[in-house]
């Protein structure tokens, strides 16, 4: 039986060497059609290029890039019927991670042949989506101070040394409001907007957070010393129910105005600094390829099995 049209999205600065093999492959092997293949470039990181394969008839389109190619892939097929398949690249790649195909191209590359599709919710924040999460604050700070050469010399340890460098700086002076309700000043160090809830080195910070809920978590994180700091990553780490120094919310819609300029990011992506980040949420609108059995609800599937048959 013939599968479906698909393509291939790829940043070519991140893509595993044997990238065009193993897809290529795999998919004569199951009997699909050869897929179209599309660069990105540092003019357009895969938007456009998503578009045109969909244009052309993809009706599954494979992203294999780091996090802001996948969010530009993301927000090209937000609201459609095409489904997008995550191949993991580079060391960020926050949704690969989520799923659990950090390093494993070949069972990412079978989660699409075996037919595994959910509908997730999709974050937006003016004209760009996201899968995994926003952020304002300490987190950008922290993806700021982490450079490509750490990454993949260490792999998401390098950002570790990025966070460690901010540690000690000055917490932000910020108003939050949650959906309707009166607004919320606060001096947090970071807000964090989740549709899923683990972070790199698969920490999971919103340990509720299900992204086919229809809601965004919030997370308020407000530590203002080393001290601090040490009893919030504890808690996190040790998956305690209460974490101190840190509120948690759900919401459709969140909006964060700082007194000062912040740095910002989308899904591991820095964006451009601002005063403010306004955030909403468009429910079920991406079409996912995910490992069969459906596993957890933040999408922290087990692929062993896929990983199984990929191999054999």
């Amino acid at each position: 039986m013939t599968g479906p049209r698909s393509a291939v999205v790829v940043n070519p600065a991140k893509a595993p060497a044997e990238l065009r093999q193993t897809v290529g492959r795999m998919l004569a092997e199951a009997g699909w059609p050869r897929p179209s293949w599309h660069e990105t470039t540092p003019e357009d990181p895969g938007r456009g290029q998503a578009k045109k394969a969909m244009a052309d008839g993809a009706e599954l389109i494979f992203v294999c890039g780091g996090d802001g190619t996948v969010m530009a892939v993301v927000g090209a097929l937000a609201g459609t019927d095409v489904a997008m398949a995550v191949l993991p690249a580079g060391t960020g790649n926050l949704l690969a991670a989520n799923l659990g195909l950090v390093g494993e191209l070949p069972a990412a590359v079978q989660v699409a042949l075996d037919g595994g599709r959910r509908r997730i919710d999709v974050g937006v924040a003016g004209d760009r989506c996201f899968a995994v999460m926003a952020g304002m604050g300490f987190d950008a700070q922290m993806l700021a101070g982490t450079s490509e050469r750490a990454k993949k010399r260490i792999g998401w340890l390098a950002y570790v040394v990025g966070a460690a460098k901010h540690l000690r700086d000055r917490p932000m002076r910020a108003r939050i409001v949650i959906d309707n309700r009166p607004p919320m000043p606060r001096r947090p160090r970071t807000v964090i907007v989740g549709n899923v809830g683990r972070l790199q080195g698969g920490v999971r910070l919103l340990s509720r957070a299900d992204p086919a809920d229809g809601k965004l978590d919030v997370a308020i994180l407000s530590p203002n010393n080393l001290g601090h700091w040490a009893r919030l990553s504890w808690a996190v780490l040790r998956r305690r129910e209460r974490v101190p120094l840190m509120e948690t919310f759900t919401a459709e819609r969140v909006e964060i105005h700082t007194r000062r300029i912040e740095p910002r990011q989308l899904d591991g992506d820095l964006i451009e600094p601002g005063r403010s980040l306004k955030i909403t949420i468009k429910p079920r609108a991406l079409l996912l390829c995910v490992p069969l059995p459906d596993g957890d609800p933040d999408l922290a599937y087990d692929v062993s099995a896929a990983a199984r048959r990929a191999s054999s």
